[in-house]
This record gives structure tokens, sequence and C-alpha cells, in this order.
């Protein structure tokens, strides 16, 4: 009788924190402070270089907020209310900063409540155009810097189902996409359907990645059609001039010159398979009466297209304004078949089309790897990007329209970081249109994160393109981080940096890059939103695993702590594995020791305001070098990663290896779950909105581009769902109820839970209601702040 009243008692011990608090919970006041803390403003600065916008952010919505009616079609999060998109950080002011006097500017005319975003200056900087979300329909201000006043300048609603809706056209009009007038009330979803939803395939090859909220009936047709159905509108100070007919507009782009109107336009029949984006569509070029000139191409559905990742489509692609000339379209076009493992001498070919007359298109060049961009400069020089996966390899090229010639100009690996050149200063053209600085003879200057086995340290570099000799203009300093965040001007070597510290914000400067010195005051005095946190310190450190690579990590130990007062301390180690080819990339330092500590929601920092040592950004490389893929040996090598970060720990005298967690977000979660699976270094574990059944996603995931049924073994092993039965170690599982990720559908956390449970193991599942992928809601944040906590406290901090 004694033996059954101790077990119902334990029983009821077990299941306590499981069924007790099933409201929204709190965490400690320190982490709620820390969450609800008010950001530093978004900055941007007109291209003159004379003003500086600044926007403060809207806090958390509730989840109230985040219940409102949402169309989840075509792979898409739609507002039914007012043709926009549900989900989406805003601003909730708008003041204007004159760096000349320092003299901030508050905006009349700002509507209020504001739900401000898709900010962006005219050509001349003298008008800022912005959208504002109201609960039924979107609008379009115009904000003139002189005025200081924000005018609503849009007759009909916009819609932003498909994106960003405006572009400016000149330094007066703008182009954006309107609900059509009389557009009747949304279609209402028969009663019973008129029959079965029916697919079929006719033998030829269809994979398809594993997408969410696609097209699922004919009623999932009629939602889409109604709600991404626009009208292309000039508005102008005269008016307001219709563009063609109303149709389903994906993108929206001028000519250089401002004459012509490149449009990409969706048409049926939609795919089932591929979300919106890869519906059949038409490339078709307005002209300036607002008639359409030209239909370039029709596209089928990309349902059935190769999936490896360094596959194409065969169909043209990459359609866009040159840059350098007034109305010319270029485009690419697959010389392989579109598939990047046959082998092939050039995989692409770019084209050019002048829109003026009858022109056919003509072949600028070819690439030996897949094309990924051009930069455009004049006509003797432009910059080219190609790279290929399988082997990690990209490359620069220059290409000399005038001679014809494609010459290489860079070529690394791009797992290399220290090899970075960065991104080309450029500078506005005749059309102004961004085109390469070519104003120092024979060097190009570049900017970069100035990755370095210091970690990184930005800096502007010149590039001499007859040699391919580099050579440092300008580095950043410690103990600051300083990095280049906008080219005022390149002639000047004037730029805007942000620089920060391990004690300093982010605060903005003009830096004139020829005297190495800062120009006037910093133009921004943001203070540390952060208090609850100064006096924590933060160190990067390095070490390394078993066979040899060097790893890092970013370490935070509580303010005041004392190795030999206080002890070692419990561990939260967080993470995000990555995969490599080589072990040299692996190895190197990413990240930088002097940055400034910010606290995000999703981060770990938390808890060491509550007596943990953090080890943050953890790095946990999976290299497969050579024929061999990083799959191949995916769990051996998280084990190398996870008992060398915390040998180290150890080492350092700060961390008790006897009482450390291991915890992640989506591929981090993955992680996690096969960590608890495979190891027994942890006392507990935290997986946020992973993927644990990787025959849930069997055409490829992450940088696994191998089907299930080319490497089955390898799906198998690498899914914790695999080896439930072995997951003892206390494992939290948390999901965003409504998560749009590709491949982390909900059920994944569900059947996880079910699995461990089913075994005997220790687990607990919480859904929050309304999230996606991402956390929105602050009730939700802060009950999953507070689980957390709970969770690391009883089997970490206080386990015996």
């Amino acid at each position: 009788m004694r033996k059954s009243i101790l077990v119902v008692a334990l029983l009821a011990a077990s299941t306590a924190f499981a069924q007790d608090n099933l409201t929204y919970q709190r965490p400690p006041a320190i982490i709620e402070e820390l969450l609800l803390a008010k950001p530093t403003p978004s900055v941007s600065i007109s291209r003159s270089g004379e003003w500086l916008l600044l926007a403060e952010r809207n806090p958390f919505p509730s989840v109230e907020e985040l219940a409102e009616p949402e169309l989840r079609i075509a792979g898409l999060r739609l507002n039914p209310r007012n043709f926009g998109q549900s989900r989406g950080a805003s601003s909730a002011s708008l003041r204007l900063k004159h760096l000349k006097t320092n003299t901030v500017y508050d905006i009349k005319g700002i509507p209020q409540p504001a739900r401000i975003s898709g900010v962006s200056w005219s050509p001349d900087s003298r008008q800022i155009a912005f959208l504002q979300t109201e609960g039924d329909h979107i609008d379009l201000y115009v904000l003139s810097v002189d005025g200081k006043e924000a005018v609503k300048v849009n007759k009909q609603p916009l819609n932003a189902t498909l994106g960003t809706p405006f572009t400016w056209m000149g330094n007066e009009a703008l182009v954006y996409r309107a609900v059509p007038q009389g557009r009747g009330p949304l279609p209402v979803m028969p009663a019973a359907p008129s029959g079965p939803v029916v697919q079929e395939s006719k033998g030829r090859n269809a994979a398809s990645r594993t997408y969410q909220d696609l097209i699922k009936s004919p009623y999932d047709e009629a939602l889409f059609e109604y709600m991404a159905t626009s009208q292309i509108v000039i508005s102008t100070g005269k008016g307001e001039q219709l563009v063609g007919e109303p149709g389903i507009f994906a993108s929206l782009s001028l000519s250089p010159d401002k004459e012509y109107l490149l449009a990409r336009r969706i048409v049926k029949p939609f795919s089932y398979l591929v979300t919106a984006y890869g519906f059949p569509h038409v490339w078709e070029v307005y002209g300036k009466p607002g008639k359409l000139v030209k239909t370039l191409v029709k596209n089928p559905s990309s349902e059935g297209a190769p999936i490896g990742f360094d596959d194409e489509v065969t169909t043209p692609r990459d359609f866009d304004w040159k840059a350098d000339e007034p109305h010319t379209i270029t485009f690419v076009k697959a010389l392989d078949g579109g598939l990047g493992k046959q082998k092939a001498e050039f995989r692409d070919a770019i084209f050019a089309q002048d829109i003026a007359g009858n022109a056919e298109p003509k072949e600028l060049f070819r690439t030996r790897r897949r094309f990924q961009g051009v930069t455009w400069g004049n006509n003797e020089l432009a910059l080219v990007y190609e790279a290929m996966f399988a082997d990690r390899k990209e490359r620069i090229s220059i290409f000399n329209q005038q001679a014809g010639k494609l010459d290489s100009l860079y070529e690394r690996s791009s797992n290399d970081a220290y090899s970075a050149l960065g991104r080309p200063f450029t500078t506005r053209n005749q059309y102004n249109e961004p085109v390469i600085f070519t104003g120092r003879k024979n060097e190009l200057l570049f900017a970069s994160s100035g990755s370095s086995p210091e970690g990184d340290m930005p800096l502007v570099q010149t590039l001499d393109i007859r040699t391919g000799k580099k050579s440092v203009l300008w580095r950043c300093q410690a103990p600051f981080y300083e990095n280049v965040v906008e080219v005022i001007d390149p002639e000047k070597l004037l730029v805007l940096t942000s620089r920060e510290s391990n004690t300093e914000v982010p605060n903005y400067y003009i830096r004139d890059l020829r005297k190495r010195s800062l120009i006037g005051t910093r133009i921004t005095d943001f203070e540390n939103p952060y208090k609850a946190m100064e006096g924590v310190s933060k160190q990067k450190i390095t070490y390394k695993r078993g066979d040899g690579i060097q790893l890092t990590g970013d370490l935070y130990l509580p303010k005041g702590y004392d190795a030999q007062k206080d002890g070692r301390l419990p561990v939260f180690i967080w993470a995000y594995p990555r995969e490599y080819k080589s072990a040299a990339d692996a190895a190197q330092v990413r990240g930088s020791k002097y940055t400034f500590t910010r606290v995000g929601y999703g981060g770990p920092l938390f808890w060491v305001t509550q007596g943990y040592a953090i080890l943050d950004n953890a790095e946990m490389p999976i290299v497969g070098e050579g024929s061999k893929e990083p799959n191949d040996n995916f769990i051996p090598q998280l084990y190398l990663n996870a008992h060398a970060a915390i040998q180290e720990l150890a080492r350092m005298g700060v961390g008790d290896s006897n009482r450390v967690a291991v915890g992640g977000h989506s591929y981090g979660a993955f992680m996690t779950a096969n960590l608890l699976a495979h190891t027994k270094l942890f006392k507990a574990g935290i997986a946020r909105s992973g993927a644990y059944n990787r025959t849930l996603t069997p055409f490829g995931f992450q940088a696994e581009e191998r089907t299930y049924w080319q490497a089955p073994d390898v799906y198998f092993n690498m899914s914790p769902f695999s080896f439930a039965d072995k997951i003892k170690t206390p494992l939290l599982l948390i999901h965003g109820e409504m998560d749009n990720n590709p491949g982390t559908f909900p059920i994944q956390s569900e059947r996880l839970y079910n699995a461990v449970k089913g075994h005997g193991g220790t687990v607990r599942f919480v859904q929050l209601p309304y999230e996606s992928h991402g956390y929105a809601a602050r009730e939700n944040i802060l009950h999953m702040l507070w689980e957390q906590t709970q969770w690391l406290n009883q089997y970490v901090r206080d386990a015996k």
C-alpha cells in the first residue's frame, strides 16, 4: 500500500509541470525587461548625404492581433481585409535629422497609429515614399523633406500581396500596384464541393520541395486570383494614369530612362505543387502611354524543373534592365539543360535586347559556372558573378562589352570568408542607376566584413584589375567594430559607418577614408537599451575539436562573476550547424569579439542574468571533403563539436561539464534533438521549430541535395525521430502553430513528442498559437521565455 501511494505521488509530481500552467506565464522580471526594451531606431541616409531618416519600431503585436483572419495560399500569408501580407515588421514613427545643423524634425501628416513600411528615398533625396497599413486597406504616402510633411497620394488602395507594390519613376512620379476598381467581396467558400480535388502525373518528373501553404482546391485558386490581381498605376502631381489591364503582377521595374516598364505577370493554370513564384508567367514590357509594347516570353510552371542546388529552369530567366543603357533588357538561358551535374563547357548564356524597335536578342557572354548576377559599369567594365554549389567555388570576372571579352578577375571558395572581396563601391550614372565606381585608375573599391584569424574587422580595399593585387585602404580598429553602411561619395571617399564596441551601443558616423578620421561628431546619439546587461562579460573563445578543426564561440559570463570565488556555472550552448567542403574553411574565425551585445527574443543571452554561462554562436561545422558529402558523417561531427565546447569551458574553469544544456532554432533544433539522441553530453535540450523526420522532406533539405531515394541511409540516420527511443535526456519542444517554413511543419514536433513520450522519455511540447516559423506575439514570446527558464532551472541549474 505504501509503495502504491509513493508511485501516485511521483506520478503527480512528474505531471504537475506539464499540466498546471495552461494560461500564459511570464519569465523573471529582468528577462521581461530585456525582451521589451525599446530598441534603437533604424536609420536611412539620403543619397545626398544631407539627411538622416530615423524610424522607431512598433512593439510586439498581441496574440489577439496575430489571431486576425489570415489566408494561407500559394505559399503566401495574406490579410483578406487589406490586400497585404499578414505578418511583418513596421515603424511607429518617422523623424528627419539634418546632418549639417544636427537638427531633428518631427513629421506632420503621419497617420496614427502608424504602421509604416517600404520606406524609399526619391532619386534627388527631396522626397520619401512609404506604405501605411490600415485594417482594411494600404495607402501610399510621400513625405516632403523641405516641408517635413507626409501626404497620401493614392486614390485606390494598394495591393501588396506579392511584395512591395511601388517604385519611384524619376523624382516626382511613382508606379504602384492598386486594387482594381469595383473589386467585389472575397469569394465565398461553397457549402459543399462540386467534386473531388484531383491531381495527376503522366510519367513526367515533377520533384518538389516541401513547401507550406500551397493551393489545394479550386476555391483556393479563386482566393489567390482575387487577392493577387492588381492594376498598374502611374501617379504624378497631375493625376493618375492606368497602365494596361488588371493582372497578377509579381514584379515591376522601370527602364533606366524611365520610358518603359518591365512586368512579370502570373497566369493560369495555378500549381498545387509550387508557390506563386513558380506559377506560369509572362514577361511583358509596357510603354509610356501605358500600352503593351512587347511580350518577351511565356514561361510554364516550375513544376518538374530540376531541384538540384546547381540546377535551373531551361526557359529564359532573370529578366532585368541593363543599368548602363537607356532601355536594354538582359536575361539568362541555361546551356546545360539546366542540370548542374551534367558535364558542360558553359553553364549559362546572358543575352541583351534593346526594347526600342525590333532588335533581336544578342548574346553578351557565357559563364562556365552558374550565373549569379552582374554589376554594370560602362562599356569596358562590368563585374560578372558565377558559382557552383557542388564544389563551393565562385568566380568574379570582368566583362568588356566593347571587346566582347569575359576575363576572370578573382576566384575563391564560397566558404572562405577570409578571401571575400565584399561589395563594390558604386556611383550613380546619367540614368541615376547604380553602376561600378571607376574613378580610380585601374582600381576598384570594395567594402567587406574583413574576416580574419582575429575575427571580423571590416575594411575597404582596392583591387588592381590588371594585376589582381589587393590593398587595404581603411580598416576598423580595435576595440571597435565599425562597418561601412552606405557610400555617400565614392570620389571623395565619404562613407556612412556604424561603430560599436563591447560597451558602446552602435552609433553612426560619417567617415572620410582619405583622412582616416571622423568628420565632426557622430551623427546619432543612441543609448544602451539593455541596461540589465551592463557588466556582463563577453569574449570570443577558440578551441579545437578532436580531429584538429578549430572552433569558436561567443562566451558570456554573469555580471561580477569570479571563477575563483563563484565556482563553475551551469552552461547553456546555442548553435546552428553549417556545412563545408573544406576543413580549412570550417576552421575560420567568424564574427567579432568587439560587437555590442544585442538581446534578441530568439537567442540565449537572457539566461546570463540567471547565473548561466552562455556559449552563443558555438560553431558546429559539418565537413565533407573531396567526393564525400558533409552529411555522410553528420552525427560523429556533431559529437566532436559539442564535446570540444564543453571541455573547453571546463578547462577554463567557468563551466560545469555535468550541467550543460543545448538549444537551437530550426536546423539548430534538429541539431539539438540529434545530440540528445546520440550522446550523453547534456542535462537538457531546447528545440524550437525544427524538423526531426527527414523522410518528410524527401527531395532535399538544408545543404543536402540528394533525395531520400538516392541516400536513404543518410535520411534515416540523420533523423532524430529514428532514434526517439534513445532520447532520455529531458527535451523541451516548442513550435509555432502556423509554421510557414518549408519542411518544418508543426507535425514534426508533434510526432517527435509522441515518439519520445511513447518510449518513456522526459519531454514537453509547447505549441504557440498563431505563430509562424519566427515568433511575433508578446504573450507567446514571454511564455516561451518562461518555459525555457523553467526547463533550464529544473533540469540543469538545479540538477543533481
